[in-house]
């Protein structure tokens, strides 16, 4: 879908291979993956260009933000430029933004163009989280007017199957893999390609090892956090690790990836 382009591949493709997803869960995901090396594109995983020499550049970060839609995104993600720490503790409190975003506010680069990007990338990430909530999407701009025109056409197009008997709009179990995916993917941006796959999975509101799953396809490296700076008495978070070379993608046929993702 991402190689070909939403306005030309027929939406019952698309809806078909949810269906697929759906009923045979995470194993599938994992062999859409590995099947599609030829063609370099997976319908639920972002493209995957294994050919790269760094990690920066296996999930391109204009693939997950065109420069049009990181543009629009200044205005909106200018109230996190000049935080203070009393308004995070305030936006904690709260809990007006997913645990991620709030714990990496905390730690926003003094360059004055790194720090644009970083907040624009968490207003973004939020919003990701936020929109895989929803289920049944009935108006244009479900997640309120001071989300960009650009944006909400992104998630209404990338992150939904529309069903058009009743005109209204559903986010899928499947749909709501790949918006993790996504998430996933920007997150490995943010935090120079190491992420605590745990505080996403929380956020996202999924079991552990749906995300570990979707982690592990793309072709991320999962460890324990161990004497991670923050985490040295939880010993159950799980790191996410982007690393060249990639690791060899299999399709696991084990009991636990055959479980269903919703």
């Amino acid at each position: 879908m991402n190689a070909v382009g939403n306005d030309i591949l027929n939406p019952a493709v698309t809806k078909a291979a949810a269906d697929v997803i759906d009923a045979k869960g995470v194993t599938a995901l994992i062999q859409d993956a590995a099947q599609d090396d030829e063609q370099n594109t997976s319908i639920f995983l972002p493209p995957c260009h294994e050919d790269a020499d760094r990690p920066e550049h296996v999930y391109k970060f204009d693939d997950i933000l065109s420069p049009a839609e990181y543009e629009a995104l200044q205005g909106p993600a200018a109230a996190f430029i000049n935080i203070t720490p009393e308004e995070i503790a305030k936006k904690t409190e709260e809990k007006s933004h997913c645990s991620f975003v709030l714990e990496e506010l905390k730690f926003l680069p003094a360059d004055e163009k790194s720090r644009d990007r970083k907040a624009r990338c968490l207003w973004f990430l939020d919003i990701l989280i936020k929109f895989s909530f929803l289920k049944i999407i009935k108006k244009k701009h479900p997640m309120g007017p001071e989300c960009p025109h650009i944006i909400s056409r992104k998630l209404m197009k990338n992150f939904t199957d529309l069903q058009q008997w009743r005109v209204q709009n559903l986010i899928s179990a499947s749909l709501k893999t790949k918006i993790a995916a996504y998430v996933i993917a920007l997150a490995l941006h943010i935090k120079n390609f190491q992420v605590d796959l745990t505080v996403l999975q929380n956020d996202l509101k999924l079991h552990e090892s749906r995300l570990m799953d979707i982690a592990r396809a793309m072709r991320l490296k999962v460890s324990k956090a161990k004497g991670m700076p923050g985490l040295e008495k939880d010993q159950n978070h799980k790191l996410g690790t982007l690393s060249l070379p990639l690791p060899v993608q299999k399709a696991s046929g084990s009991q636990r990836n055959r479980q269903k993702m919703n």
